[in-house]
């Protein structure tokens, strides 16, 4: 996906329809700096708002993603390949999600084992010490709990979507 290419496009879509970027933002319901982003390429415009944009420049959401009008050959050439682009960069936030987790949860689990191996034991203090090590543990288990729960949603979300 050009960014750029679908960013001079909006602009000139825009200015075909001679509105500013503030009165687009102001439709679109974003603000003009935001649109200002969508057309020199440094953002792309979520899903709801190319449903908007299209409505509003009469042409389709491949034709913006493609950054250009298209024929009727283009437009499903197009279409095949804005909707792989789209997997990937899906299955690619997918994996850098699943990574971040697997990385807090081992982060989580490491930092029991050495707060575990931390606690002094002493025959005085050995019910607050064994009391300390089931908490810690507690806390990892409940932690990685959350993570796993978190990667089993986003692993859902990701499968939703194709």
């Amino acid at each position: 996906m050009d960014m750029v290419k679908i960013g001079k496009f909006l602009k000139e879509l825009r200015n075909e329809k001679g509105f500013t970027q503030e009165t687009l933002g102001e439709k679109v319901g974003v603000t003009n700096k935001t649109v200002s982003r969508w057309e020199t390429g440094t953002y792309m415009p979520p899903v709801e708002c190319l449903v908007l944009l299209s409505d509003i420049y009469g042409v389709s959401i491949n034709e913006i993603v493609a950054g250009q009008r298209l024929s009727e050959t283009e437009f499903t050439n197009a279409a095949e390949e804005n909707l792989s682009e789209a997997l990937l960069l899906s299955e690619n936030i997918y994996k850098q999600r699943e990574k971040k987790l697997m990385l807090v949860m081992l982060i989580s689990t490491v930092i029991a084992i050495i707060l575990i191996f931390l606690i002094p034991i002493s025959k005085d203090n050995m019910i607050r010490s064994m009391i300390t090590v089931l908490l810690i543990i507690g806390l990892a288990v409940i932690s990685n709990a959350l993570n796993l729960v978190a990667l089993a949603q986003n692993k859902e979300r990701c499968e939703k979507k194709e």
